[in-house]
């Protein structure tokens, strides 16, 4: 095979992805007011959730790739529950273009994530004596286009006039 066959064949082979390993690196669950806050409530408590993507290159084409969700439950300024998940994968992505690797490790790693960070999120509120706190769907696209845009108007803010 020669050098222009070769990398014509590289070029032409398809993106791939495996899952080495995945696992919670932080899980924090707090229940501060317990055992009143598990007394029933006459209202629904307000619920707030946050979730992040971040991604540390650890050499060559593995990827560490973390969701942090942070969930906090407050009834009558009194907090319910308060819940921190940090849980991670290590991917590693081969034949990507480079151009397309940011948003290829920001979406489609943290959308394999997301369904068993959802079950602990889930378990950890349920097991915590309340009723299991399942998330909506996430789009990791939107999320990824919302950051960069962040990350713009943050560069052109810092930028001197």
């Amino acid at each position: 095979m020669t050098d222009t066959t070769a990398a014509s064949a590289e070029a032409a082979a398809p993106p791939q992805l495996g899952i080495l390993t995945q696992y919670i690196k932080d899980l924090s669950f707090e229940n501060p007011n317990a055992p009143a806050s598990l007394s029933q409530q006459g209202k629904q408590p307000d619920i707030t959730i946050q979730i992040n993507v971040g991604a540390t290159n650890l050499g060559g084409t593995d990827f560490e790739v973390m969701l942090a969700i942070e969930g906090k439950a407050m009834a009558e300024d009194k907090v319910l529950f308060a819940l921190e998940l940090a849980y991670a994968g290590v991917f590693r992505i081969e034949n990507v273009p480079q151009d397309s690797l940011h948003p290829f490790v920001m979406i489609e790693c943290p959308r394999l994530l997301f369904p068993f960070a959802r079950e602990i999120v889930a378990s950890a509120t349920r097991n915590g004596g309340f009723p299991p706190l399942m998330l909506d769907p996430v789009d990791f696209v939107g999320l990824y286009r919302q950051n960069m845009a962040r990350q713009a108007e943050q560069q052109q803010q810092s930028k001197p006039n």
